[in-house]
């Protein structure tokens, strides 16, 4: 039986490493097919995913794969295919309506056309084309080096077993998949196509017990799902000495046999190498990321070298301050994996809507650097992308955005990053949770933040009406100073004031009789009110 560094490197020779055959290779017919190519452009190069919306100005780069959204008729695939230019690919949903016309115009263009499989949705296949295309940036290993692919290994995994392979972390998320998944059972085409083992299905194994045996033995296991309608598994524990990095599952239609065990025993220990290689070199372009990110948003000296690394548009920019709410976890690193999670989650998003957008995660707040190629209403369309952000993720992400106004250039970009800090604690001070706010919408109510915090810093205290109201309350157990604050929010309108209290209106025409009484306050000056209304939102009760 060939080595597992043998068949890597066999795979690694039979194509390159970033093209759209590739991508054919890897995905397989579960998820893409050719609906219409010629001569070698599946050899075309891949250098990017974009998303097509026909409502902008195409933006359509070299050798990038384009998702055609909402394109299913011939007419409008030509139509793509002539604004694609250099682009590699375009994605359609199948059924592909391919006629003459689409043929000529694929050969004319040389832009390949794919169908994308109905189950599959744009958000799946694009975080499966990008995590393709990420892997094929990794290096080479040189000649006795082990693999440093994991879809590649995964490859590899399924030739020796001659079974088609996934490799999962902890939570049962998909990190790489060998090709042949068409093969396998309904099970494992969602579990690829969403990147996840369905829930139904983990909860299934979870309960027969499937994990505990997993993770306590250092030897492969079998697991039977005829019962379930499905193809058996073989599996194997990924191991850092004691820590449980995740796991390798082959779908098998029976036992494997003694070499074929040792096979996937030792294609464990060479996927552990390179999971831990690839954390480590992932902490470390998140951090170098971070901390470009942070240079740009600073809007100093350096932000323009730190831009042009980036690969950051340096005008007309628009910073998004991403945050999850209402979150408290004993679990530090589970929570940190969650934040960062969440910012790759929003750095595909706005990749996908420009590709000189970039996201990190610094501190607890995701932050991205949007560019607003097109003139005109910048941050409502800014807004329209962070709600279309929170709506994709979910509720499972209860998250706030902030959106800040539109920098024309990196030295305006500090101010935006700051605008958008101050709309998402705006919305962290209203308890919101999946809320989206643009600082000029909720400009005010920062100023009154910022108020309070300036009084808090120097130590202020309520003075006047206010304080008077506040002492009397305080020693007589009265309620003056919420009768005051129902009498102005209700413009001096005292049954609508009386009924937000829940007193009769004369009773509340005595208390306001009375407070007037006790703290001075000219009810009648309009000055006076502001004062005592800008007291009571800045020093609260």
């Amino acid at each position: 039986m060939k080595s597992l560094y043998v068949h890597y490197r066999e795979r690694m020779s039979e194509r390159p490493r970033a093209s759209v055959r590739r991508i054919l290779e890897d995905l397989g017919s579960t998820v893409l097919d050719v609906a219409a190519s010629a001569g070698d452009l599946l050899d075309a190069e891949v250098t990017g995913v974009h998303i097509y919306d026909p409502l902008d100005e195409p933006h359509l780069p070299a050798g990038s794969i384009v998702l055609a959204v909402g394109v299913d008729r011939a007419e409008q695939i030509c139509a793509l295919l002539d604004a694609a230019g250099p682009a590699a690919g375009v994605v359609v949903k199948q059924p592909v309506d391919v006629d003459g016309r689409v043929h000529a115009k694929v050969r004319e263009t040389g832009v390949t056309v794919l169908g994308l499989t109905r189950a599959a949705s744009w958000a799946q296949v694009a975080a499966l084309l990008r995590a393709l295309l990420a892997e094929g940036d990794l290096a080479e290993p040189g000649e006795g080096a082990p693999p440093d692919d994991l879809f590649a290994l995964a490859n590899a995994v399924c030739a020796l077993l001659d079974a088609p392979v996934t490799i999962e972390d902890r939570s049962s998320r998909v990190l790489a998949y060998s090709g042949r998944q068409d093969e396998a059972d309904a099970g494992r085409i969602a579990t690829v196509l969403g990147r996840q083992v369905p829930e139904r299905y983990r909860r299934m194994l979870e309960e027969r017990g499937v994990f505990r045996q997993l993770y306590q033995s250092r030897e492969p296991i079998h697991i039977e799902l005829e019962e379930y309608d499905g193809i058996n598994r073989a599996a194997v524990a990924v191991r850092s000495g004691d820590e449980i990095l995740g796991s390798i599952w082959a779908a098998v239609r029976e036992p494997l046999s003694g070499p074929r065990r040792q096979a996937l025993a030792d294609a464990a220990k060479i996927v552990a190498l390179q999971m831990l290689r690839q954390r480590a070199g992932a902490d470390t372009r998140r951090r170098l990321r971070a901390d470009l990110l942070s240079t740009v948003l600073a809007g100093g000296g350096d932000a323009a070298e730190a831009a042009g690394r980036l690969g950051v548009a340096s005008e007309r920019l628009c910073v998004l301050a991403a945050q999850l709410s209402g979150r408290s976890d004993p679990d530090a690193a589970r929570l940190e994996s969650d934040r960062q999670r969440f910012c790759d989650a929003l750095a595909l998003h706005v990749g996908a809507i420009h590709p000189k957008a970039a996201a990190a995660l610094v501190g607890s707040v995701a932050y991205a650097v949007l560019p607003m190629h097109a003139a005109g209403d910048e941050e409502a369309r800014a807004v329209r992308v962070a709600e279309s952000f929170l709506a994709r993720v979910g509720p499972r992400h209860a998250a706030n955005i902030g959106v800040g106004r539109m920098a024309r250039n990196l030295a305006e970009v500090a101010m935006s990053r700051a605008d958008a800090d101050r709309a998402l604690r705006v919305l962290r001070a209203r308890d919101a949770s999946g809320a989206v706010a643009c600082y000029t919408g909720v400009h005010f109510e920062s100023l009154l933040l910022q108020l309070s915090d300036l009084a808090q810093a120097e130590e202020q205290t309520p003075t006047g009406p206010y304080e008077r109201l506040l002492a009397y309350d305080a020693e007589h157990g009265s309620e003056l100073v919420s009768t005051l604050r129902a009498y102005l929010d209700a413009f001096g309108d005292v049954n609508a004031a009386s009924a937000r209290v829940h007193v009769h209106p004369n009773t509340f025409r005595y208390r306001l009789k009375r407070l007037v009484r006790i703290s001075g306050l000219d009810l009648a000056d309009p000055e006076a009110r502001l004062a005592v209304m800008l007291q009571m939102r800045i020093f609260g009760r």
